[in-house]
Protein backbone atom coordinates (compact mmCIF):
# COMPACT_ATOMS: atom_id res chain seq x y z
CA UNK A 1 0.00 0.00 0.00
CA UNK A 2 1.42 3.17 -0.82
CA UNK A 3 1.92 5.55 2.28
CA UNK A 4 0.18 8.61 2.16
CA UNK A 5 2.09 12.05 2.52
CA UNK A 6 1.49 13.85 5.52
CA UNK A 7 -1.14 16.47 5.61
CA UNK A 8 1.60 19.30 6.98
CA UNK A 9 3.98 19.17 4.32
CA UNK A 10 0.60 18.89 1.74
CA UNK A 11 -0.31 22.64 3.39
CA UNK A 12 3.17 23.49 3.09
CA UNK A 13 3.19 22.79 -0.85
CA UNK A 14 0.08 24.58 -1.63
CA UNK A 15 1.12 27.80 -0.26
CA UNK A 16 3.35 29.22 -3.10
CA UNK A 17 0.70 27.83 -5.80
CA UNK A 18 -2.14 29.78 -3.80
CA UNK A 19 0.10 32.97 -2.51
CA UNK A 20 1.23 33.32 -6.42
CA UNK A 21 -2.27 32.61 -8.37
CA UNK A 22 -3.83 35.45 -5.95
CA UNK A 23 -1.18 37.49 -6.74
CA UNK A 24 -1.35 37.17 -10.03
CA UNK A 25 -4.88 37.55 -10.66
CA UNK A 26 -5.40 40.40 -9.03
CA UNK A 27 -2.36 41.76 -10.66
CA UNK A 28 -4.07 41.63 -13.29
CA UNK A 29 -7.43 42.56 -12.36
CA UNK A 30 -7.03 45.44 -9.80
CA UNK A 31 -8.12 48.98 -10.91
CA UNK A 32 -5.43 51.19 -10.92
CA UNK A 33 -2.47 48.40 -10.35
CA UNK A 34 0.54 48.04 -12.30
CA UNK A 35 3.12 45.39 -11.23
CA UNK A 36 5.68 47.35 -12.64
CA UNK A 37 4.87 50.16 -9.62
CA UNK A 38 3.34 49.06 -7.42
CA UNK A 39 4.44 45.73 -5.37
CA UNK A 40 2.22 42.78 -4.33
CA UNK A 41 2.04 44.23 -1.21
CA UNK A 42 0.05 47.09 -1.93
CA UNK A 43 -3.15 44.78 -2.90
CA UNK A 44 -3.79 44.85 0.48
CA UNK A 45 -4.87 48.12 0.27
CA UNK A 46 -8.13 48.94 -0.74
CA UNK A 47 -11.89 47.92 -0.94
CA UNK A 48 -10.65 44.49 -2.23
CA UNK A 49 -7.36 44.70 0.13
CA UNK A 50 -8.92 41.88 2.19
CA UNK A 51 -7.66 39.51 -0.70
CA UNK A 52 -4.37 39.89 -0.26
CA UNK A 53 -4.16 39.83 3.34
CA UNK A 54 -6.02 36.58 3.41
CA UNK A 55 -3.38 35.17 1.54
CA UNK A 56 -0.73 36.49 3.28
CA UNK A 57 -2.38 34.94 6.39
CA UNK A 58 -3.25 31.55 4.79
CA UNK A 59 -0.37 30.70 3.04
CA UNK A 60 1.62 32.29 6.31
CA UNK A 61 -0.03 29.35 8.36
CA UNK A 62 0.48 26.64 5.24
CA UNK A 63 3.63 27.33 5.23
CA UNK A 64 3.94 26.95 9.13
CA UNK A 65 2.69 23.73 8.62
CA UNK A 66 5.07 23.04 5.99
CA UNK A 67 7.97 23.67 8.24
CA UNK A 68 6.08 21.18 11.15
CA UNK A 69 5.96 18.41 8.56
CA UNK A 70 9.63 18.94 7.69
CA UNK A 71 10.91 18.87 10.99
CA UNK A 72 8.23 16.04 11.59
CA UNK A 73 9.70 13.57 9.17
CA UNK A 74 12.96 14.67 9.10
CA UNK A 75 13.38 16.59 6.20
CA UNK A 76 16.61 18.78 6.11
CA UNK A 77 17.65 18.67 9.30
CA UNK A 78 17.79 21.69 11.42
CA UNK A 79 17.72 24.67 9.17
CA UNK A 80 14.93 23.49 6.41
CA UNK A 81 12.74 23.75 8.87
CA UNK A 82 13.62 26.63 10.96
CA UNK A 83 14.09 28.93 7.78
CA UNK A 84 10.52 28.29 6.33
CA UNK A 85 9.05 28.70 9.41
CA UNK A 86 10.37 32.43 9.73
CA UNK A 87 9.17 32.49 6.03
CA UNK A 88 5.38 31.77 7.48
CA UNK A 89 6.08 34.26 10.31
CA UNK A 90 7.24 36.95 8.01
CA UNK A 91 4.14 36.24 5.60
CA UNK A 92 1.80 36.24 8.61
CA UNK A 93 3.26 39.83 10.05
CA UNK A 94 3.24 41.56 6.53
CA UNK A 95 -0.45 40.16 6.25
CA UNK A 96 -1.54 41.84 9.69
CA UNK A 97 0.41 45.10 8.95
CA UNK A 98 -0.20 46.17 5.74
CA UNK A 99 1.63 48.10 3.36
CA UNK A 100 1.63 52.01 3.05
CA UNK A 101 0.00 53.49 -0.25
CA UNK A 102 1.49 55.60 -2.83
CA UNK A 103 2.06 56.06 -6.17
CA UNK A 104 -1.17 56.36 -6.94
CA UNK A 105 -2.40 53.13 -5.41
CA UNK A 106 -5.10 52.79 -4.18
CA UNK A 107 -7.30 54.69 -6.66
CA UNK A 108 -7.06 58.79 -5.42
CA UNK A 109 -3.85 58.08 -3.37
CA UNK A 110 -0.96 61.19 -4.93
CA UNK A 111 1.33 59.77 -7.46
CA UNK A 112 4.18 60.17 -4.85
CA UNK A 113 6.27 57.87 -2.77
CA UNK A 114 4.54 56.98 -0.04
CA UNK A 115 5.37 58.36 3.49
CA UNK A 116 6.21 54.88 5.55
CA UNK A 117 3.96 54.64 8.91
CA UNK A 118 4.85 52.61 11.76
CA UNK A 119 2.55 50.05 10.42
CA UNK A 120 4.28 50.42 7.19
CA UNK A 121 7.68 49.59 8.82
CA UNK A 122 6.67 46.49 10.44
CA UNK A 123 5.25 45.07 7.16
CA UNK A 124 8.56 45.88 5.62
CA UNK A 125 10.12 44.22 8.47
CA UNK A 126 7.97 41.01 8.06
CA UNK A 127 8.32 40.96 4.15
CA UNK A 128 12.20 40.98 4.25
CA UNK A 129 12.13 38.21 6.97
CA UNK A 130 10.17 36.23 4.43
CA UNK A 131 12.31 37.28 1.98
CA UNK A 132 15.91 36.60 3.51
CA UNK A 133 14.30 33.02 4.70
CA UNK A 134 13.07 32.03 1.05
CA UNK A 135 16.51 33.12 -0.57
CA UNK A 136 18.29 31.38 2.00
CA UNK A 137 16.54 28.32 2.20
CA UNK A 138 17.24 28.00 -1.54
CA UNK A 139 20.76 27.33 -0.66
CA UNK A 140 20.56 25.22 2.55
CA UNK A 141 18.15 22.94 0.53
CA UNK A 142 19.78 22.85 -2.56
CA UNK A 143 22.61 21.00 -0.91
CA UNK A 144 20.69 18.23 -0.77
CA UNK A 145 20.86 18.21 -4.64
CA UNK A 146 25.05 18.08 -5.16
CA UNK A 147 25.54 19.23 -8.12
CA UNK A 148 22.74 18.31 -9.72
CA UNK A 149 20.84 20.46 -12.36
CA UNK A 150 18.28 21.01 -9.78
CA UNK A 151 20.60 22.43 -6.99
CA UNK A 152 21.65 24.84 -9.96
CA UNK A 153 18.02 25.74 -10.37
CA UNK A 154 17.65 26.54 -6.39
CA UNK A 155 20.40 28.55 -6.31
CA UNK A 156 19.36 30.13 -8.98
CA UNK A 157 16.21 30.96 -7.86
CA UNK A 158 18.00 32.50 -4.75
CA UNK A 159 19.77 34.51 -6.69
CA UNK A 160 16.95 35.71 -8.84
CA UNK A 161 14.90 36.57 -6.15
CA UNK A 162 17.67 38.49 -3.57
CA UNK A 163 18.32 40.39 -7.14
CA UNK A 164 14.82 41.04 -7.44
CA UNK A 165 14.81 42.00 -3.59
CA UNK A 166 17.59 44.50 -4.12
CA UNK A 167 15.95 45.91 -7.47
CA UNK A 168 12.91 46.36 -5.80
CA UNK A 169 14.83 48.31 -2.75
CA UNK A 170 16.14 50.26 -4.88
CA UNK A 171 13.00 52.19 -6.14
CA UNK A 172 13.94 51.44 -9.94
CA UNK A 173 11.99 51.02 -12.66
CA UNK A 174 10.24 47.37 -12.76
CA UNK A 175 11.95 46.66 -9.60
CA UNK A 176 7.90 45.63 -8.21
CA UNK A 177 8.01 43.19 -11.45
CA UNK A 178 11.42 41.60 -10.96
CA UNK A 179 10.63 40.84 -6.77
CA UNK A 180 7.60 38.65 -8.29
CA UNK A 181 9.27 37.09 -10.80
CA UNK A 182 12.09 35.98 -8.19
CA UNK A 183 9.36 34.87 -5.30
CA UNK A 184 8.09 33.13 -8.28
CA UNK A 185 11.72 31.37 -9.32
CA UNK A 186 12.59 30.68 -5.57
CA UNK A 187 8.78 29.48 -3.45
CA UNK A 188 8.18 27.02 -6.71
CA UNK A 189 11.30 25.32 -6.42
CA UNK A 190 10.90 25.05 -2.63
CA UNK A 191 7.61 23.93 -2.53
CA UNK A 192 8.52 20.98 -5.49
CA UNK A 193 11.83 20.43 -3.62
CA UNK A 194 9.70 19.57 -0.52
CA UNK A 195 7.57 17.29 -2.23
CA UNK A 196 10.90 15.66 -3.62
CA UNK A 197 12.52 15.40 -0.60
CA UNK A 198 9.59 13.79 1.03
CA UNK A 199 9.20 11.35 -1.52
CA UNK A 200 12.54 10.11 -1.00
CA UNK A 201 12.23 9.72 2.69
CA UNK A 202 9.37 7.34 2.07
CA UNK A 203 11.04 5.31 -0.58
Amino acid sequence: MTRRRPPLLTAGMLAAPIWILLAAAQAATRTGFDLTRHPISMLSLGDLGWIQVSSFLVTGVLTLCGAAGMRRTGLDGVWGPRLLGLQGLGLIVAGVFPADPGFAFPPGTPDVPGTMSSVGAVHLAGACVSFLAMITCCFVLSRRFGGTSWAVAGRAGGVLLAVGLCWGMSGAPGGPLAMFAGVVAAWSWIAVTMSTLEKAVRA
